[in-house]
């Protein structure tokens, strides 16, 4: 298994969460409104710099790490994918 962490700007998680659920993927956790700075800018919420970002955590088993990658790339277009990572780790359900 995966753990998927996935950024991206706010206003593409609902189109986030359709794609996983399109995937099967029925939970995960997400946290709202991430303010921060990267390649893309700051992303602070206020009215200086309005925009920001939401996390997304999941468990993804490994056979499908590939192909969601895909489809979040045909999801988006330019300026989505220059605004989106995912990130992914070994995981293990100990409890």
């Amino acid at each position: 298994m995966k753990l998927a962490m996935i950024i991206t700007e706010s206003r593409y998680k609902e189109q986030l969460e359709v794609l996983l659920a399109q995937h099967g993927i029925e939970g995960f956790t997400e946290i709202p409104e991430v303010h921060g700075k990267g390649v893309s800018g700051l992303r602070m919420g206020s009215s200086a710099y309005p925009k920001t970002s939401t996390v997304i955590f999941t468990v993804v088993p490994r056979e499908k790490m590939e192909e969601l990658r895909h489809d979040l790339e045909c999801m988006c277009d330019e300026a989505c994918m220059s605004r989106t990572r995912m990130i992914a780790w070994d995981a293990e359900v100990v409890l």
